[in-house]
């Protein structure tokens, strides 16, 4: 609602996304079908856009200091800092958004990458 988006709008993608019911596929065998209880529906075009408007405050907040960013992509997100203690404040920051936003980081898809230049 704070992007001034219509009341219509948001009335159709919380119905197309109420109540759903998926099922997977693999190869050519179907499994029982089942509630989709939070998110998105996988595959959906929608669901790379939504996540990021979702998250566009989060980004927004830690992309005004010049030391440290966020980058959303699709259901990713990527941390950038120049230090392990600055990314470690970003991380908890991310935290306390994303538990009001009733999300978490799930820590077992985590990756840190470090790069060094030699001066």
């Amino acid at each position: 609602m704070k992007r001034n988006v219509p009341i219509q709008l948001l009335g159709r993608l919380e119905n197309m996304l109420f109540d759903c019911r998926s099922c997977v596929k693999w190869e050519n065998v179907y499994s029982d079908f089942f509630t989709v209880m939070f998110g998105v529906r996988q595959g959906s075009v929608l669901a790379p856009f939504l996540f990021a408007v979702f998250l566009d405050e989060l980004s927004d907040t830690c992309n005004l200091d010049r030391n440290r960013f966020i980058v959303v992509y699709a259901d990713d997100i990527l941390l950038i800092s120049p230090s392990v203690v600055n990314l470690k404040n970003l991380i908890h920051l991310c935290e306390l958004e994303l538990n009001w936003l009733d999300m978490a980081i799930n820590y077992k898809k985590i990756w840190l990458f470090t790069y060094r230049t030699t001066m």
